[in-house]
């Protein structure tokens, strides 16, 4: 038997926090670590204990074991979680935390050494009689037969790193001449990510289901699977959607993906919680791709499915604990789907974006369930992943899950930033995601750019300017005035000349008009001057029944409205009506413009240079 009761989680955010909730019901202490950039994170202040690690880079920072393992000593932990991502997957880093005399909640440095070399990987899944596709390993320089043996394969082809998943160092090939800047690239995102510029060239399948297993382990040799997730839905060969059942695995083809998970587990003596990802090809079909040795970022999908507390069972099994049930002991019950809440913009290929969250509001209903890192106020900076929250629904059906997720997403607010929240809500609506006909090519087939955000009715968008004049009209009041108290803010002895509010929101301009009567009661004009069919504007009667602490409630024309407000300076982020607007409000006396500097440049996203193509004088 193996005691602890003080764990230090090694990661940062949601999944730290994630880790907390369990932890803490357990009744052990926790630990928190922490860069520069995150010493005001949710996740620090949850902790019982935190430590700063160093600055803002991972490297110097979350990837640092020797700040890490200080840490441990520096408050007597007895274990680490190392969570998802950072040294999770990292062989050393679990081999070290034996020899400092810490537990580490994970599988054993031999199983992830063997998992964690994909072509080795592949090997023993080969022998273990898992199918896998054909391909070849690429060292961190390139053989001078690597062209013969990509032409070999055939193309298209995929380059991936071979000491890491999650998309990062992954490259899609599809004729030779793209071969030595793919792998180029492909090698310096993957020694980023993972300190190991080794790639894995494979044939490519174009338009498969990514379909993965579950799998626990424990020290004494047994080993279930949790049945299977289904994570098609993918951007940059990240994941966006998952689900568990999948719609295209019936019972026969889910026992034998299953059997296959197992063997492989058995296979490197496996203990904890692990993920065997497949992919399935429209025949039923299905090919080894690799094996996560940690826990996933879509646990929450199986934990929905099956009632089991993954993260506690890392926790008894790294206890030397054994699994209190075996593989007939675990049913499926009804069907889970969660999607990833990113800052990014899906309009630019989604490429990630920063900014200050200014509105966050989550919605409590049934079967909902929503894992952040983030508060409102938080700055998302460029040194770690985007990703804001998970949202996860959980009902009888998948269309009973797919509408709790709609619902779930619809009122959760978010502002301040970019996101991918209105792209996760057309999706949810697109008649294919609907049936369940997805595949890795799903947002490339079916979600153009053109059809990446949803149409806001004239009605929403109209309101969100009503609800941002109302607070700001709020806001301007309580700061008091000249005037008599009893005569409201905005009052003018010209009645006929209205108060005036701008806004310009998606390269448009919305103006306000309204009058100030007594009761809280308005009469307000809205006119969107960006298009020329609605430059009639159109009336509505309101009355502002209440606006505080980022929250309005408005009658428009005899119906109550809730709306989420956040401000910061001049941006006002509004959501309402199942959707969100950016607003920036145009103050009456606009300071003098500052002008752009001639023949300047701008990336689309935040970055570092790497390398310079060209040199002062030459012609391009």
């Amino acid at each position: 038997m193996v005691d602890f009761d003080k764990v230090l989680v090694a990661n940062r955010g949601e999944i730290a926090r994630r880790v907390f909730r369990t932890l803490r019901d357990m009744g052990l202490a926790t630990v928190a670590v922490y860069s520069d950039a995150d010493s005001d994170a949710p996740h620090v202040a949850e902790a019982d204990e935190a430590v700063r690690l160093g600055p803002a880079p991972s490297a110097q920072s979350y990837l640092d074991q020797d700040a890490v393992f200080a840490a441990a000593q520096a408050v007597g932990a007895h274990a680490i979680h190392p969570g998802y991502g950072f040294l999770s997957e990292n062989a050393d880093f679990a081999e070290r935390c034996a020899q400092e005399g810490l537990v580490f909640i994970g599988p054993s440095p031999q199983a992830i050494r063997s998992m964690g070399d994909k072509a080795a990987a592949k090997e023993l899944a080969n022998e273990a009689g898992v199918p896998i596709l054909d391909g070849f390993r690429l060292e961190e320089s390139a053989s001078d037969t690597f062209h013969e043996r990509a032409a070999e394969l055939g193309f298209p082809l995929l380059i991936k790193a071979a000491a890491g998943g999650g998309g990062k160092g992954m490259r899609v090939v599809s004729e030779a001449s793209e071969l030595d800047d793919a792998a180029s690239a492909a090698r310096r995102e993957a020694e980023a990510a993972f300190g190991d510029g080794s790639l894995l060239i494979e044939r490519f399948l174009s338009a498969p289901r990514h379909v993965e297993v579950q799998v626990l382990g424990d020290a004494h040799g047994n080993v279930v699977h949790l049945f299977e997730r289904d994570c098609s839905v993918q951007r940059r060969h990240q994941k966006v959607f998952e689900e568990s059942p999948s719609p295209a695995v019936e019972e026969t083809l889910r026992a034998r993906m299953g059997e296959a998970a197992v063997a492989l587990a058995h296979a490197v003596d496996y203990q904890g919680a692990g993920t065997v990802e497949f992919l399935l090809d429209e025949t039923g079909a299905f090919y080894f791709l690799e094996m996560n040795t940690r826990l996933q970022v879509e646990h929450p999908v199986t934990e929905a499915v099956t009632g089991l507390d993954l993260v506690r069972l890392q926790v008894d099994i790294a206890r030397d604990q054994p699994l209190t049930f075996n593989q007939d002991d675990v049913k499926l019950a009804g069907h889970a789907i969660e999607a990833r809440l990113y800052a990014e913009d899906p309009s630019q290929d989604f490429l990630p974006a920063t900014g200050t969250v200014s509105l966050w509001a989550v919605p409590e209903l049934p079967g909902l369930r929503v894992d952040s890192g983030i508060e409102q106020g938080d700055t998302i900076g460029i040194h770690y992943d985007p990703m804001l929250a998970k949202v996860i629904a959980h009902g009888t059906t998948r269309d009973e899950a797919v509408r709790r997720l709609h619902r779930g997403l619809s009122e959760l607010a978010v502002g301040g930033l970019i996101t991918n929240h209105d792209f996760l809500l057309a999706t949810l609506e697109h008649e294919a995601f609907r049936q369940g006909a997805v595949n890795t090519g799903f947002i490339a087939t079916h979600m153009p750019t053109s059809a990446r955000t949803r149409d806001n009715a004239r009605h929403a968008r109209a309101q969100h300017a009503i609800a941002a004049t109302l607070y700001r009209f709020r806001a301007r009041r309580k700061l008091g005035g000249p005037h008599p108290g009893g005569i409201p803010s905005g009052w003018r002895n010209n009645p006929w000349r209205p108060q005036e509010q701008a806004f310009d929101a998606d390269g448009e301009r919305r103006v306000v008009h309204y009058h100030a009567e007594v009761g809280n009661q308005f009469t307000m004009q809205v006119t969107n001057e960006g298009e020329a069919s609605e430059r009639q504007p159109q009336a509505y009667r309101v009355r502002l029944i209440e606006a505080e602490d980022g929250r309005l409630v408005a009658e428009i024309d005899g119906v109550r409205r809730q709306f989420h407000i956040g401000e910061i300076g001049q941006r006002v982020a509004v959501h309402g009506a199942g959707c969100g607007s950016e607003l920036e409000a145009i103050s009456r006396f606009p300071q003098q413009a500052v002008s752009a500097v001639a023949g300047g440049c701008a990336a689309p996203m935040t970055g570092r240079i790497v390398e310079v193509r060209v040199a002062a004088g030459q012609q391009v």
